[in-house]
């Protein structure tokens, strides 16, 4: 039978949760910002989206450091299990995934900066348009998925990094060529390599994301493919 006392405790406790949620969805949509601000950058060829990247990073760093904070206070005052304290790691496991997000957005602001300052190539951005849209997708249903405790999201989430991951050598490829054939690209198609590189990373933020909310709803960890059963060893 649940006292007076714990009922008042599990009323407190599910509003510092939705106040820990609503904090990493505002922490989120933040980064979300950021990479499309850094790629309008490069797709426009324009500085002015360039500041908002920087200006969000501010945010997103305080915001890093006081969930942390949250949630270490979390598991010392209510000693949650089961559920609750998956959530709980979970929070602590999206929050560094989300920071890093908003760092890669730096990156690729950082890179698009020096490449206003020369000529487009002639081919553009190879894949990396298709790069960046898939990415911000990847970061939007991963946090849907959390959100809604949709582990089929999540799933999906999963499944799409394998694609980033070709989009990426393929752009890696051609603008290897490029360089091959033209020593003039060099520095050009150095600077969309590492841009594919961080779009990439991107990618993999999402999926470790993805990967939390089905630990923190299923409570399976299903990173290197632990769910699709053990390695078959060979004889």
């Amino acid at each position: 039978m649940i006292t007076q006392e714990g009922a008042r405790l599990k009323r407190h406790y599910e509003e510092v949760e939705e106040e820990l949620k609503y904090r990493l969805l505002h922490m989120g949509s933040l980064v979300e910002e950021m990479i499309h601000m850094a790629v309008l950058g490069l797709l426009e060829r324009t500085k002015d989206p360039l500041m908002k990247v920087h200006e969000n990073e501010k945010e997103v760093n305080q915001l890093h450091i006081e969930i942390d904070d949250r949630c270490l206070k979390m598991l010392a005052l209510y000693q949650p299990a089961s559920t609750d304290l998956r959530f709980i790691v979970g929070a602590l496991k999206i929050n560094s995934d989300l920071e890093r997000i908003g760092d890669q957005a730096v990156n690729i602001s950082q890179t698009t900066a020096i490449l206003l300052g020369h000529p487009q190539l002639e081919k553009k951005l190879f894949d990396i348009p298709r790069m960046a849209e898939l990415a911000k997708r990847m970061v939007k249903d991963s946090l849907d998925a959390y959100v809604k405790k949709d582990v089929e999201l999540a799933r999906s989430v999963v499944q799409r990094d394998s694609e980033e991951d070709k989009l990426k050598s393929e752009a890696f490829h051609e603008l290897m060529h490029l360089m091959q054939s033209d020593s003039s690209t060099i520095q050009r198609a150095l600077s969309l390599i590492l841009i594919s590189r961080n779009l990439e990373r991107i990618a993999d933020h999402a999926t470790n994301i993805a990967e939390d909310v089905i630990f923190m709803v299923l409570g399976k960890d299903i990173r290197h493919h632990v769910e699709d059963g053990p390695p078959v060893l060979p004889n």
